[in-house]
C-alpha cells in the first residue's frame, strides 16, 4: 500500500529530480501534432492509499471511443503541454489544478495516429468532487498504485504487423493498451526507482488510426 500523503509526494518529486526526460524521441515536432495527458495522483477508492485517475472514453467519440485513457488532448495554439494537460483535466473531469500541482513530466510518446503525447504527472489533494464530462468520459476509475506495481501487471506481446513489442496493462479483467499502458508503465517504473524508456513500445493495430 502507498499512503496518499506528503511523504509520497516528496518521494515522487525526488524521483523526478533525478530523471532526465526524452522529448521528441527520434522525431521532429513538425511530423506529429502535439498533445498532452494528465497522470493524476489522488486518493484511491479506499480513501487512504494513493491511486491514479483513469477514464473510459465515451462511446460517442469519433476517435478511440470506449477505450481506456488518461485525461488529455491536443494542444491549442500557443499552449505549453503542461497548460494543455491542466486544461483538458478540467474540461474532462471538472478538476481544477495549477502549476503547483505538477510533479514532473515523463518522456514524449509518439502514436500511430499522428500525435506526440507529453505525459504530465500531477498531485490532487482533493479529487472528491469530480464532474466527468459525459461527451468525453463514460466513467472514471482510481487505480491503486499497488496495482501498478504488482508482478505481471504489464505484459508484452509480438504482432505480425510490427517488429516492436506491444505493451498491455491488465486491470481487473480489462486489457489496457498503449499509448495509455506505455505512459502508465513508465510512471510505474519511475515509482520503483527505475528509468525505463517507452517510446518504442507498440500500440495494437486497432489503435493505429
Amino acid at each position: 500500500m502507498s499512503p496518499f500523503n506528503s511523504d509520497l509526494r516528496a518521494a515522487i518529486e525526488a524521483r523526478f529530480a533525478a530523471f532526465t526526460r526524452l522529448d521528441e524521441p527520434g522525431l521532429t515536432a513538425q511530423e506529429l501534432k502535439r498533445a498532452a495527458v494528465a497522470l493524476v495522483l489522488a486518493h484511491a477508492d479506499d480513501q487512504s492509499s494513493a491511486g491514479l485517475l483513469l477514464t473510459l472514453r465515451a462511446p460517442r467519440l469519433r476517435a478511440h471511443s470506449n477505450q481506456w485513457a488518461l485525461p488529455g488532448g491536443r494542444c491549442d495554439p500557443g499552449e505549453t503541454t503542461i497548460q494543455t494537460a491542466l486544461r483538458e483535466l478540467h474540461e474532462e473531469l471538472g478538476l481544477q489544478l495549477g502549476i503547483d500541482n505538477v510533479l514532473g513530466v515523463l518522456d514524449d510518446y509518439p502514436t500511430r495516429s499522428g500525435y506526440l503525447i507529453t505525459p504530465v504527472v500531477m498531485w490532487a489533494d482533493d479529487s472528491s468532487d469530480l464532474v466527468p464530462n459525459p461527451d468525453e468520459v463514460a466513467s472514471v476509475h482510481r487505480i491503486a498504485l499497488a496495482e501498478l506495481l504488482r508482478p505481471q501487471a504489464f505484459n508484452f506481446i509480438s504482432i505480425p504487423e510490427s517488429n516492436r513489442q506491444v505493451i498491455r496493462y491488465s486491470h481487473f479483467g480489462h486489457m489496457i493498451h498503449a499509448p495509455t499502458a506505455a505512459l502508465v508503465y513508465q510512471f510505474s517504473e519511475l515509482l520503483a526507482g527505475r528509468v525505463t524508456r517507452v517510446a518504442e513500445l507498440e500500440q495494437p493495430v486497432f489503435a493505429w488510426k
